[in-house]
C-alpha cells in the first residue's frame, strides 16, 4: 500500500554504476537535487521535498551492450546492472495534477547519463487523487445501458477504407452495418474533419440512419465520433454530437495530451472511446518507456470509459500474452473507493479466428471487439460481416468450438473460408 499522502511508481532500471548511486540521482533529479549542491537545499527541505527510494530489488548483473545508446565508458567488459526500483513523492510538493505527475514520473529521468534502461512498470496514486479526478463517467455499466447490449461482447467495427470516403458514403455503410444488427462502430483514429468528409455532415448523416434505426427497431447502435483537435473544436464537436443524439465520442489520447483529455472530460455529456494511436513509440522497446499496467491507470483517472488495448494474433508486434494482460487490467480496479473499470476495446486485424483466444484469455465479456477487415470484407457483405462475427463470439462464450458453430451459421463458414 502506498503513503496516504505519497506518489509511487515502479521502474525496471538498467545502469552501469551501482544501483544504489543511480537511484538516488535519479530521486534527486525528478525532485529537489541537481547535478550539484546548491544553497537552500537543506536537510529540512529534502524531508519536505525529496523523492525517496522506497526498494531496489535485483533482477540481474550481465555483460552487454547497453539497452539504449549514450555516453557511457568504452571497456566493453563493463557490467550492467538490472533492477525493480521503486521511488516515492511527497503530495505536499508535488500537487494532484495528473498533467505536472507525468513530469514527475516520467521527465528528465530516462535521459540521465548513468541511465541505459529505464521503464515505467506501476504506478500507485494516494487518495488525494481519487478525490479530484473524477474517473469515468460511464464506464461498463453505462455504455452497456446507452448501447442496449446488457450482457456479451459488443460486436463493432471501424469504418473502412479509414479515410476516403464521404459522408454520404460512410453513412451507407453504416446503414448495412446497423441492418446487421451491430452493436459499435467508430471512426477510423486518421479521421477526424476533412474537406473530404467534414466533421458535422458525417455526424448529420450517420446520425440521420442511426437514429431512424433506433425509432424502428428500438436498438441504438453506438458509434464513437473522432474529434481529436483543439480544445475550441473538441468542445464545438462535443457539442454537435449531443444536439445529434449520438452516445459516444471518439479522441487521440497521444493528440489532445493529458491537459486536452481533462478538458474534454470536465464537460463531456457522452462515453469517452480513449484512442491509444502513438502507443509503440512509448513502449515498443523493452527498457524504455511505459508498460500498460502504468499508462492505463492514468487515462482511467482522468476520464476514459474505453481503452484500447490492441487485439489477440494482432497485425502489430505485441505479444498476445501482453494484449490479455492489458485488458484485465482495464478490468482490475485501481482503488478500492474508485475502482475506474472501463471496457477494454481489441482491435488491430481481429476476424472470428480470434474470439475463442480472446474470450479465454480474458474471462469476461465486458469487452468491445473492433473488426474493420474483418466485418467489412465479408464476401457476403457488412451485415454477413457482423453476423459472423456475433456468431463467434456466442461460441466462444458458450463453449461451443468454432467449427461446431460454423456448421450452423453460413455467414460464420464463409468468413473462415475467406479469411474475413
Amino acid at each position: 500500500m502506498t503513503n496516504s499522502m505519497r506518489l509511487e511508481a515502479d521502474y525496471i532500471l538498467e545502469t552501469y554504476i551501482p544501483p544504489e548511486q543511480a537511484a538516488e540521482i535519479i530521486a534527486g533529479e525528478q525532485s529537489s537535487g541537481t547535478f550539484v549542491a546548491v544553497p537552500g537545499e537543506t536537510p529540512e527541505l529534502k524531508a519536505l521535498a525529496a523523492a525517496k527510494v522506497e526498494s531496489l530489488e535485483t533482477i540481474a548483473t550481465y555483460n552487454a551492450v547497453p539497452a539504449l545508446d549514450g555516453r557511457y565508458p568504452t571497456d566493453a567488459a563493463m557490467p550492467l546492472h538490472q533492477v525493480r526500483m521503486t521511488l516515492s513523492w511527497p503530495i505536499a510538493t508535488v500537487g494532484t495534477s495528473l498533467p505536472n505527475i507525468l513530469a514527475t514520473v516520467a521527465g528528465n529521468l530516462f535521459e540521465l547519463a548513468c541511465v541505459t534502461g529505464l521503464r515505467i512498470v506501476d504506478i500507485r496514486f494516494p487518495p488525494p487523487f481519487f478525490q479530484k479526478y473524477k474517473g469515468p463517467a460511464f464506464g461498463i455499466e453505462g455504455t452497456r445501458e446507452l448501447s442496449g447490449v446488457r450482457t456479451g461482447p459488443m460486436i463493432g467495427t471501424i469504418i473502412k477504407p479509414s479515410v476516403g470516403l464521404t459522408a454520404e458514403q460512410t453513412a451507407s455503410l453504416v446503414q448495412e452495418l446497423v441492418n446487421g444488427g451491430i452493436d459499435f462502430i467508430k471512426d477510423d483514429e486518421l479521421q477526424s474533419d476533412s474537406s473530404v468528409c467534414p466533421f458535422e455532415d458525417r455526424v448529420d448523416r450517420v446520425m440521420r440512419v442511426i437514429n431512424e434505426a433506433a425509432e424502428r427497431t428500438g436498438k441504438k447502435t453506438m458509434y464513437a465520433f473522432n474529434l481529436t483537435g483543439d480544445m475550441d473544436e473538441m468542445r464545438r464537436r462535443h457539442d454537435k454530437l449531443v444536439s445529434a443524439g449520438a452516445t459516444c465520442l471518439m479522441v487521440s489520447l497521444n493528440s489532445v495530451g493529458m491537459a486536452g483529455f481533462v478538458g474534454l472530460r470536465s464537460f463531456s455529456q457522452l462515453p469517452i472511446h480513449a484512442h491509444r494511436n502513438g502507443w509503440g513509440y512509448l513502449t515498443r522497446h523493452r527498457l524504455l518507456g511505459w508498460s500498460y499496467v502504468a499508462w492505463q491507470k492514468i487515462w482511467r483517472l482522468a476520464g476514459a470509459d474505453h481503452m484500447h488495448v490492441n487485439g489477440v494474433d494482432n497485425k502489430f508486434s505485441e505479444d498476445n500474452e501482453s494484449v490479455i494482460r492489458s485488458a484485465r487490467e482495464c478490468l482490475t480496479p485501481i482503488s478500492e473507493d474508485k475502482p475506474c473499470l472501463v471496457m477494454p476495446v481489441f482491435s488491430s486485424g481481429q476476424t472470428v479466428r480470434q474470439a475463442h483466444a480472446t474470450y479465454a484469455g480474458l474471462q469476461s465479456d465486458d469487452l468491445i471487439v473492433t473488426a474493420g477487415g474483418g466485418i467489412v470484407a465479408h464476401p457476403k457483405g457488412p451485415a454477413a460481416g457482423v453476423q459472423a462475427l456475433r456468431d463467434a463470439y456466442q461460441a466462444a462464450t458458450s463453449g461451443e468450438s468454432l467449427e461446431s458453430a460454423a456448421r450452423r451459421s453460413h455467414e460464420l463458414k464463409l468468413a473462415l473460408e475467406s479469411g474475413a
